[in-house]
């Protein structure tokens, strides 16, 4: 069940991310833009979360500090396109 959760996790986040860019895209608002890098950085961070509990659960391959990084870059873009865009 769980993985069900993380997969369905991972294709949010890509919808997200998507529907955010082709918002961007048509209406050329800079907080689009951010939101979406924010939630394609988060869809990745999806993956490699299914990547370490489902395709390679175990202590041989620990991808945590990837998922971390991906998850401090989405939210690092996000907080960067929130503080600096809104002038």
């Amino acid at each position: 069940m769980a993985e069900a959760v993380y997969v369905l996790c991972a294709l949010t986040s890509a919808a997200c991310a998507a529907l955010l860019l082709r918002g961007y895209r048509r209406s050329g608002h800079r907080l689009l833009f951010w939101s979406g890098l924010c939630f394609v950085a988060l869809f990745f961070n999806n993956v490699f979360l299914v990547l370490d509990k489902v395709i390679y659960p175990g202590p041989q391959l620990d991808l945590s500090l990837v998922r971390t990084l991906c998850a401090l870059l989405g939210v690092g873009t996000l907080l960067y396109g929130l503080i600096w865009e809104s002038e």
